[in-house]
């Protein structure tokens, strides 16, 4: 199957990029696939787009054992004895530890089968 991109099509696609739809989306409306799309956006310089996929964000410091304080998590990442191992630092939950992230990670409750299995 042979698909050409006309003047009409191609100003179609500008717009439609232009409104932020996603590729897939340009794709259905023009009857063609996403990666003919993304191609083509490429191949016309249009401006790029973000990534929809969220990164985590980083901490904005890395916060070493002796920049740890009173109030911040002190929830341990990375391997300890290298250059990367930090702690993450972010506000604690009153009265613990770690943040409300880590706190879900390090306060599990055991479940009912687990308490009759080990009795």
């Amino acid at each position: 199957m042979s698909f050409e991109w006309t003047p009409t099509i191609i100003s179609a696609l500008i717009a439609y990029w232009n409104e932020g739809l996603p590729t897939s989306e340009i794709g259905n409306r023009l009857g063609i696939t996403k990666n003919a799309v993304v191609g083509k956006v490429h191949r016309l310089g249009l401006p790029k787009r973000g990534s929809p996929i969220k990164q985590k964000p980083k901490p904005a410091e890395v916060i070493s054992l002796g920049a740890l304080r009173p109030g911040m998590c002190s929830w341990p990442e990375g391997e300890p004895g290298t250059e990367e191992f930090n702690f993450c630092g972010e506000p604690t939950i009153p009265e613990k530890p770690y943040c409300a992230e880590h706190c879900a990670r390090a306060y599990v409750k055991p479940s009912k089968d687990k308490k009759t299995r080990a009795a």
